[in-house]
């Protein structure tokens, strides 16, 4: 029973909403237009498989060239398993999610509108809110300034970092000095910031998506506090979550490629990194869950508000149930079994219960139980360095049966 309530009938889609998509503009995404590789479903395939193969196939021709394919070094190319998982896996799902996060964000925002949850008189800053984050997305600058980000930054990685103490494919150690292979440079300055631009660029769709959020929470919503969903009608935005979840599994490849480089190359050990995979869970929630606690204060006043309503309600009714069913002395007949007043209180009080049971975030422990496991997938092969693999099957076998 909120106060704000819609004035007229039910709102049709404003025109910024037609063509909203986190994902559909910008500089990047006019060439991928021009070049007939702009639609976000059917031309997926084709975009993912350029992208690697710009990553990854011309390290594995320049390795085999310079014979560091299986050999000539101490990790070479297809040995070096945080390279195999970068380019084979990560890119792969960074633009995977593409298509996930443009058909359920979009549908997401619409939800708004259809469920009637914009007031008529909002729908002027609805409208400017949407037409913002568009704007927000297709900005060359950003885009520019991410380029210009990831290329400088691979100088950096080049000239003060190498991820691994040892010679490799892409870099070899002689008289104290560290020297590029061909494979190196193609390593460090193209593939490496493609990775990192495909990061970044999604990264900033999440402020986008974070500040079109917190920009709908500030409106006066129309909530309803005996919405079954005890969100007050805006359960729906925890389906956003689940979007998200293909990057949280390409960050977590990333993570278990490096992991397992160190195990198969360092002898290091996977517990020996619970740490950084406890950050990278926590990180990968507060991304993608953060956003949605913005409207935790609109729901509580709903759900405050409700519980006043619906409590003033139902003693109004409880008294007058008392006095017409304990205190009166002529029912005028009425039989109290099936009587339509039983049903009514029941009702009243299962109205009452949804209001008591609203919760301040659009989303459950179901939707943290998977996000992590999103994130976790990639490192489940490496717990066979940890128990042979006929002791974990004998311990899967023991824990079914």
């Amino acid at each position: 029973m909120s106060s704000h309530q819609p004035t007229g009938g039910k709102s049709t889609s404003p025109l910024p909403l037609e063509n909203f998509s986190l994902v559909l503009g910008g500089p990047l995404y006019q060439l991928w237009s021009r070049a007939h590789l702009g639609n976000v479903s059917s031309h997926l395939r084709l975009r993912i498989v350029t992208l690697s193969a710009l990553c990854w196939l011309p390290l594995l021709l320049l390795s085999a060239w310079e014979g560091t394919l299986l050999e000539g070094v101490t990790v070479p190319f297809l040995l070096d398993i945080e390279s195999q998982a970068r380019f084979l896996i990560c890119v792969p799902l960074l633009v995977f999610a593409e298509l996930i996060v443009h058909q359920r964000i979009r549908g997401i925002i619409a939800q708004f509108l259809e469920r009637q949850l914009v007031p008529d008189a909002s729908l002027p800053r609805f409208n400017q809110a949407i037409g913002s984050a568009m704007a927000w997305r297709n900005s060359v600058a950003v885009e520019l300034a991410l380029l210009l980000f990831v290329f400088s930054s691979g100088y950096f990685i080049r000239t003060n970092t190498f991820v691994l103490d040892a010679s490799t494919w892409y870099v070899t150690q002689s008289d104290g000095q560290d020297h590029l292979s061909f494979a190196g440079i193609w390593f460090f300055w193209i593939s490496i910031p493609i990775t990192q631009f495909l990061v970044l660029r999604w990264l900033y769709r999440i402020l986008i998506w974070s500040r079109l959020l917190w920009q709908l929470s500030c409106l006066p919503l129309a909530l309803i506090p005996t919405h079954p969903d005890r969100n007050a009608g805006l359960g729906f935005l925890g389906a956003s979550a689940y979007a998200y979840s293909p990057l949280l599994t390409a960050f977590g490849a990333q993570l278990a490629g490096y992991v397992a480089n160190r195990i198969l190359h360092d002898g290091a050990v996977l517990t020996a990194y619970k740490p950084e995979i406890a950050l990278l869970v926590v990180v990968g929630l507060l991304l993608v869950l953060a956003p949605l606690t913005v409207f935790a204060g609109q729901i509580m006043r709903t759900k405050r508000q409700g519980m006043r309503e619906y409590g003033a309600l139902a003693a109004e009714y409880t008294r007058d149930f008392e006095r017409r069913w304990l205190r009166s002395q002529d029912r005028d007949g009425e039989a109290l079994l099936g009587a339509a007043d039983i049903q009514s209180l029941a009702d009243l009080g299962n109205a009452y219960a949804v209001v008591k049971e609203i919760r301040p975030l659009p989303f459950s422990r179901d939707t943290f139980m998977q996000l992590i496991l999103a994130t976790l997938i990639p490192f489940v092969p490496l717990l066979f360095t940890l128990f042979p693999f006929e002791v974990m099957l004998d311990r899967v076998i023991g824990i079914i049966f």
